[in-house]
């Protein structure tokens, strides 16, 4: 399907899209978190990584659960009923738009990616409660407008969004674009919509060398960052407590172990 084709890609155009051959990101974090939305090459690196940093198997476990806190604060505490998921990977447990509507009822939640095995899983993506509504858009990071173009098709624009982006600004590689990318996607929501994000972080050299491996395989690459790379692309927006901080310490549910992982998330509030 091309950029400028809303019509959805047929059977044949996926299966032609999946390269089997090379791992994948979404791919490669599904194994990670127990899914089975994987191929050989994906877990021979995803082995591989995890002789060289068993951490990353809790960096993708923690920020899973980040996810569904961040998400469950934006719908119940901000009244958030708008979510547009972006690099949103395939299905497991716990998805936005399980966890919103759990919550919210009428919530509505676009999910956004490129990737043709994401695309082949989405009617499990397109599910919903009778009162809210769940859409997936094939499209690309590298195009804001027309994200929110066709996001439009479902959310109301005119109130506040929440844009989630987990675990997907690392691949771009440059700071500056992935800044540049945020900051468009964010003009385009009205006041009081929040951003999220979380990533992995050059925060330990256990992590810097799982990138590294991973980076050699042949995949698409990811890079980690810095923390203070990650808290700019909060810039312009009013950061919630406790800020930027490790996935397991945003407002951790009462009586979760403390845990320290290569991997830092933050909430922020269009003004």
């Amino acid at each position: 399907m091309s950029e400028s084709d809303p019509r959805p890609a047929s059977a044949d155009d996926i299966r032609s899209r999946i390269d089997t051959g090379k791992p994948h990101s979404a791919r490669f974090w599904n194994y990670f978190v127990g899914g089975k939305d994987n191929y050989e090459v994906d877990r021979e690196i995803g082995d591989e990584i995890k002789e060289i940093f068993p951490g990353l198997v809790d960096v993708a476990r923690t920020s899973r659960l980040f996810l569904g806190r961040a998400v469950r604060y934006l719908a119940a505490e901000q009244g958030i009923r708008d979510f547009l998921d972006i690099g949103t990977g395939l299905p497991t447990a716990d998805n936005t738009h399980e966890v919103a509507q759990r919550t919210a009822p009428d919530a509505r939640i676009v999910y956004v990616d490129n990737d043709p095995l994401v695309l082949a899983h989405a009617r499990a993506l397109l599910t919903s409660t009778p009162e809210g509504r769940t859409a997936y858009i094939d499209a690309d990071l590298y195009d804001p407008a027309r994200i929110l173009g066709q996001a439009g098709e479902t959310l109301d624009m005119s109130r506040p969004v929440a844009l989630m982006l987990l675990n997907v600004l690392g691949h771009v590689g440059d700071h500056g674009r992935a800044k540049e990318l945020v900051a468009g996607l964010m003009a385009g929501l009205p006041s009081g919509s929040h951003l999220v994000i979380s990533d992995s972080t050059a925060t330990s050299p256990g992590m810097v060398a799982a990138s590294e491996a991973y980076n050699k395989s042949g995949a698409v690459p990811y890079y980690v960052r810095s923390i203070d790379e990650i808290t700019a692309f909060f810039d312009g927006l009013e950061l919630v407590d406790p800020g930027v901080v490790r996935v397991t310490d945003w407002r951790p549910e009462e009586g979760a172990a403390a845990e320290s992982v290569d991997a830092y998330c933050g909430v922020a509030r269009k003004p």
